[in-house]
């Protein structure tokens, strides 16, 4: 079944803030050294109990892995001089490449920000250090519609950091197309994206990637029918022939510059960037209505964090109701902080692109973890790229 935990939901929260992303290998790479005097046991369903930490407490220079362009530099700067340490953040392309780099024993980070449905993979590899809540006071600031998540429902290994949706911006000069329809034919139908007058990009990222070909085919983005899959890699075959790339972070720079004329992507990036274009006006996001992606991206800290109680401390400041607001208004993604949103600027808490209406949340849809059939995506998705 979808999971529509939240979008049924959100519409109460959008009332209150309107007023104002491979899978391979066996076991986790992560060591059990937390580099702090309280050891961790591993539970019985392979999580890894936390660390003691005081709040503010510094152990180490910090270390962060996340999506591009996805923090505002201004809160590094700011965490740094606070707390007189060093953050280092380097980034990833997909959830799965998150994951896989993991499993390989590549990612030597304190705290990383995967999605929703990897969180609870992440959860049950063991892979994710549990939270000392005593630590993050500010978790008191999350919405509680993003509280009691299912996959990670008290919260214990992860805290909201930003979400939004996935769907496609368009140059509307090069399409001729002031009001286009809000759909996936802009990618995948041959009569439509195959007759634009340039190319399109997909984004390079195998749950949404299918996700995206899924919704068109009018199929379950999280179904694990073979015989749908294998559809769904057809049609994203097939739009080779109309597909410069596959790319997580130069969808919006590639539309902007004319190398395509029709992108998928995440809001907040495409829309931060219209508005810094020389026309805003000539592109548009839309959230197809045949079904789109609805996600939440996630702080959390790796079990072998070299820092685990800096990490601690790195959320608690990104949870503070005032930092929240400065990364939603740099990033132009909607806050899972509901002490931010008197800070967060009118214009992104009144754009419906950001927050959805009512009736476009009614066909937005999280990913889930879809077990095995996770390597099916991604073989799929892989062969279908050619």
């Amino acid at each position: 079944m979808m999971r529509r935990w939240m979008v049924a939901a959100v519409a109460v929260s959008l009332v209150l803030t309107a007023c104002g992303r491979e899978v391979g290998g066996d076991d986790p790479a992560a060591g059990d050294d937390t580099g702090s005097e309280d050891t961790t046991d591993d539970g019985e369903d392979g999580a890894a109990s936390g660390v003691s930490c005081e709040v503010d407490e510094i152990d180490g220079d910090l270390l962060l892995y996340n999506w591009s362009e996805y923090m505002n530099p201004e809160l590094i700067d700011l965490f740094e001089e606070t707390y007189d340490v060093s953050v280092t953040e380097d980034f990833y392309t997909s959830n799965e490449a998150l994951l896989a780099q993991i499993r390989a024993g590549g990612a030597d980070f304190d705290v990383i920000v995967p999605s929703d449905y990897m969180v609870e993979i992440m959860i049950d590899e063991g892979i994710l250090l549990e939270l000392d809540q005593d630590a993050i006071p500010n978790s008191a600031n999350v919405d509680e519609l993003f509280a009691t998540p299912p996959y990670d429902p008290d919260l214990a290994f992860s805290m909201p950091y930003q979400w939004g949706t996935t769907g496609i911006g368009l140059d509307l000069e090069a399409i001729g197309d002031d009001d286009p329809a809000a759909s996936w034919a802009w990618l995948f139908d041959p009569d439509v994206a195959g007759a634009l007058p340039g190319p399109v990009s997909i984004l390079d990222d195998p749950r949404e990637g299918m996700a995206a070909a899924l919704y068109w085919l009018g199929y379950d983005p999280n179904t694990t029918d073979e015989g749908e899959l294998e559809e769904a890699a057809d049609v994203i075959a097939q739009a080779r022939d109309w597909t410069a790339t596959y790319t997580s972070d130069q969808y919006s720079e590639l539309l902007l510059t004319g190398e395509t004329v029709a992108g998928h992507g995440y809001s907040g990036n495409f829309i931060d960037n219209f508005f810094g274009a020389d026309d805003p006006d000539r592109y548009t996001y839309i959230i197809p209505e045949e079904g789109a992606t609805i996600w939440t991206d996630n702080m959390a800290i790796l079990q072998g964090a070299s820092s685990p109680c800096t990490a601690h401390t790195f959320i608690n400041f990104i949870l503070d109701a005032e930092n929240g607001a400065e990364l939603t208004n740099w990033t132009y993604y909607a806050s899972p902080n509901a002490a931010a949103s008197e800070f967060i600027d009118e214009e992104i808490t009144g754009d419906p692109t950001i927050y959805p209406s009512e009736e476009v949340e009614a066909n937005l849809f999280f990913l889930e973890n879809t077990g095995e059939a996770e390597i099916l995506f991604t073989d799929l998705f892989t062969r279908a790229q050619g």
